[in-house]
Formats: structure tokens, sequence, C-alpha cells
């Protein structure tokens, strides 16, 4: 696909924004994490809150932070493809996470707790996808191309 380039620049500043957004609401959920374990039991796993423990509300924590860590550099080097490949992972594990935990393990409800970070890990990843677009291609991307053509 063909996009003009002032529209991906725009594209993947806009992205970079909402990475940037996206890495500090997670920090915010990670202090959360931290401070109170019931956060979790009142907010995501209202199914089973019996589950949620210290131990598990510390996990969950670092496993945000380090995401968050990851979004909020891959907003700094957007450019950087490595980054960015790890960086669309973590949407996809979040988002995987969150459904398992909805409709196989049935453990977090779809509340509004629950609903909003998929909605999240949903939009990023979209558009993560839509922004492996906006790519100028590498040298060896060109280099396969025209050996194709020969």
């Amino acid at each position: 696909i063909f996009w003009p380039k002032m529209w991906m620049s725009r594209f993947l500043n806009v992205l970079r924004s909402w990475l940037v957004m996206v890495s500090v609401i997670a920090m915010g959920n990670t202090v959360q994490s931290f401070r109170d374990h019931s956060f979790l039991s009142e907010k995501l796993y209202t199914g089973t809150p019996e589950f949620v423990n210290g131990l598990q509300a510390r996990t969950f924590g670092i496993w945000t932070l380090l995401s968050s860590i990851i979004r909020c550099a891959c907003a700094i080097d957007i450019q950087n493809r490595t980054l960015y490949h790890i960086t669309l992972w973590t949407f996809v594990l979040a988002l995987g996470h969150f459904l398992s935990e909805a409709f196989i393990y049935k453990t977090a409800p779809l509340t509004i707790g629950v609903m909003a970070p998929l909605i999240v890990a949903s939009f990023s990843v979209i558009g993560m996808l839509i922004g492996f677009q906006c790519f100028p291609e590498t040298q060896e991307e060109v280099g396969a191309r025209q050996k194709k053509r020969n």
C-alpha cells in the first residue's frame, strides 16, 4: 500500500503519542498493583476475587511495568523495527491474557475494568499493524525485491 509521506509521518507521530499515553496509564496501574492488591480483585478479576493475592498483584504489576517501559521506548525510537515488533507483541499478549481470563478461565467477566484494556490492546494492535506500512524499505528488502525481478 502506498501512503503519502506526510500521512505516514503524521500517523507515526499519533502512534507515538498513543504509546506514551498508554505507557503512563500502565505505570499508574503498576503503582496500584503494588499499593493495594484489592484493585485487581475489584476491577479486573471480579469473577474469582479469592484468587487475587499480593504475590499475583505484584507479578501483574511487574508485567505491566515491563510493558510500559517497552512501549515508552518504542515511542521514543519508533523507527527501531525490533523494538516495534516487541511492542506490538506486548499488546498481543495483553489482548490474549484478558480474552483468556474472560472467556476461558472466567476470572475476569466483561466489566468496564476488563473492557478498557481489551479496547486499548485491540486499537493498539490495529494501529501498530497500520504503522508497519509507514516504515521505509530496508536495504535487504530492496535487494530481495530486485532479485525476484531478475
